[in-house]
């Protein structure tokens, strides 16, 4: 053999040994999770539905990037529902762990914290985030699964007035946090917009503990709806002190935390016919080329891995990972700006419903539905081709 022909061997063994490394090279996606802290509940449930992913991604082989198929490798830190350490978390998986993409935190607050040092490094991010300010910053990089929370309000209003006519005063008390503070003001400004009259409109700061003082005073405005926004540990104190100080309306809503099994299994009766919104219900009958297939498998899967019905946590954490994996497969690539861009033009139909972002990264607006707790189970009001069941008063 000639030198040359020597050298060019060499040369095309090389090449080899590095395209066979790239391709067996493992995708990394990172994702700070609350795995403890106040929001531990939501954190597990984004762990699961990662999870169920996770196995049958793998299971097949993993994504395919350039007509080759890589492995993933899910990337998790415990970011303690802490916002500094989030923010500390998400620097280290860009420069440490050198993930490709990443997911953000449940929580709008703290998805906002992570999706803007993803931003600062051009990596490529999907949250589970509705609220706008959140989505408002002029990222490109970021894109959520949930759906915008407006038009859920506006369905809530409608139903309410078709369904309760008498319901005329409202009170609202909201958490002074991002995602349920939008929800808080949103309902007060439709509100009104409705011809309801707002009768008491304030929030509560983060880590209150007794809110026996301010649902005195709102009690004294009689009020035929109350709405309260928080997360789950917030609301079911809440329905406690109002339930200790006697006090209800012919409606009760509180946003989410109906959707949540720990909502029903901390309150048992008093979780009954209170009214909330949900980005997803397992009752739902989409069909995908998915890893999961339909709404139902997804449901299945999740009862046969942790005991428990799904909520739209588990699902939208999920959808959001399928999300990335069908861009990489469009895009053909990791490169940060072509998966961003391939994010950007998705338009596909998956086990959590449709997904289509709007040019500020948010999932287009469909019908939601609206849920109430009956017989200890949450039941669709809204839409009208997911209706379970009729509105029902809270008793007094």
């Amino acid at each position: 053999m000639s030198t040359t022909s020597w050298f060019k061997g060499l040369a095309l063994a090389g090449a080899l040994l590095a395209w066979g490394a790239q391709a067996q090279e493992t995708i990394k996606i990172g994702a700070p999770l609350a795995l403890s802290g106040a929001l531990a509940d939501e954190g597990k449930k984004q762990q699961a539905g990662y999870a169920l992913w996770l196995e049958r991604i793998n299971a097949a082989g993993g994504i395919v990037v350039g007509g080759h198929k890589r492995k993933v490798e899910l990337v998790t830190y415990d970011y303690q529902t802490d916002e500094k350490r989030a923010q500390q978390l998400a620097e280290r998986l860009i420069n440490v762990d050198k993930v490709q993409v990443m997911t953000a935190p449940f929580g709008s607050g703290h998805a906002k914290v992570v999706a803007g040092v993803a931003e600062r490094y051009g990596i490529p991010i999907v949250a589970v985030a509705s609220a706008e300010p959140v989505h408002n910053q002029g990222y490109k990089n970021l894109f959520g699964t949930l759906a915008p929370s407006v038009g859920l309000i506006d369905a809530m209003i409608a139903m309410a007035r078709e369904k309760q006519p008498g319901v005329k005063k409202v009170a609202v008390l909201g958490r002074a946090d991002v995602f349920p503070k939008v929800m808080a003001t949103t309902m007060a400004e439709q509100a009104k917009k409705a011809g309801l009259e707002l009768v008491y409109n304030e929030t509560y700061p983060v880590g209150t503990l007794d809110h026996a003082a301010t649902l005195t005073q709102l009690k004294t405005t009689a009020p035929d709806w109350i709405f309260v926004t928080g997360y789950t540990k917030d609301l079911v104190l809440v329905r406690k002190q109002m339930a200790d100080l006697r006090m209800t309306a012919p409606m009760v809503t509180m946003i989410t935390g109906p959707a949540y099994k720990e909502f029903v299994d901390s309150l048992g009766p008093l979780a009954e016919n209170v009214t909330s919104a949900t980005w997803w219900h397992p009752s739902q009958t989409y069909q995908s080329d998915d890893v999961f297939g339909s709404t139902q498998a997804f449901a299945d899967a999740v009862r046969k891995k942790t005991g428990q019905d799904p909520d739209y946590v588990h699902a939208s954490s999920a959808a959001a990972l399928v999300v990335i994996q069908k861009a990489i497969e469009r895009a053909g690539s990791l490169a940060p700006d072509a998966l961003r861009q391939a994010i950007a033009a998705t338009d596909i139909a998956t086990f959590y419903g449709p997904i289509k972002f709007r040019a500020d990264g948010m999932n287009e607006n469909r019908k939601l539905p609206i849920i109430q707790i009956q017989g200890g189970k949450p039941v669709v009001l809204f839409p009208a081709e997911m209706r379970q069941a009729d509105l029902l008063a809270v008793a007094r």
